[in-house]
C-alpha cells in the first residue's frame, strides 16, 4: 500500500494586477493583499511536513505572511504571459485575447500556453507520488487550476471555468493509483 501524499495549494493574496485585471509581472502584495493575509493567521489545522512557494515576490510574501518558511518551486511559478506582461486585457486586440481565452495551445503573446502549463503542473504533481507527505504550496490561480484539471482529467478547454479567487486553498490526495480533490477555492479567511 503506497503513502497517502496530501497537498493543499493556496493562492497569494491579492496585487494590483489582480485588482486592475493586468497581466501580472513579479510584483509584491497591495496593502489589500497583505492585511488579507495578516487576517488569515496561518493555516489553521494544517501542519505541513513540506512547504513549496512559487518563485515570485507575491507568493513568498504570502508564505511568510502566513507564518510559513518555504522553499521557491520553480514548477510553482505563475504562467508566463510573455508580451502582455504589464499590460491590462483591454489593452489587447480582442482577437488575440479571444484565441488566448478559447485555444489552450495558444501562444502567439510569446508566453506559455495553457497546455504547457498543465504538462509542467503535472510533472510537479508526478514528483510528488508517494512521499506521504503533507504538503503545502504557495502558488497562483493558473497553477492551481491546471492541477484541478489534471486531477479530474478535465479537457484543457475548461481551464477557464474554475473560479480560483486570491488567498483561498484547494487540497488534493494521491492515494495509488491517482489524485482526488478533496476541497476546491476554500477561503482561508475565518
Amino acid at each position: 500500500m503506497s503513502a497517502v501524499t496530501r497537498l493543499t495549494l493556496v493562492t497569494h493574496a491579492i496585487t494590483d494586477a489582480v485588482q486592475a485585471a493586468r497581466f501580472p509581472a513579479d510584483e509584491p502584495l497591495n496593502p489589500r493583499g497583505s492585511r488579507s493575509v495578516g487576517k488569515a493567521g496561518g493555516l489553521p489545522g494544517l501542519e505541513p511536513d513540506v512547504v513549496h512557494h512559487g518563485p515570485e515576490i507575491r507568493t513568498a510574501q504570502t508564505t511568510h505572511g502566513l507564518g510559513l518558511t518555504g522553499t521557491s518551486e520553480p514548477a510553482l511559478r505563475d504562467l508566463d504571459h510573455g508580451a502582455w506582461t504589464g499590460r491590462s486585457m483591454d489593452e489587447l486586440p480582442p482577437d488575440q485575447l479571444m484565441a488566448w481565452l478559447t485555444d489552450p495551445v495558444y501562444r502567439d503573446h510569446g508566453g506559455e500556453s495553457i497546455t504547457g502549463l498543465i504538462d509542467r503542473v503535472g510533472s510537479w504533481l508526478t514528483s510528488l507520488i508517494g512521499r506521504g507527505d503533507r504538503i503545502v504550496a504557495i502558488t497562483h490561480p493558473a497553477v492551481v487550476r491546471a492541477a484541478v484539471l489534471l486531477t479530474l482529467n478535465a479537457p484543457a478547454e475548461s481551464f477557464w471555468r474554475i473560479d480560483i479567487p486570491p488567498l483561498t486553498a484547494t487540497t488534493l490526495h494521491h492515494r495509488a493509483p491517482t489524485w482526488t480533490l478533496r476541497t476546491t477555492a476554500h477561503d482561508i479567511i475565518v
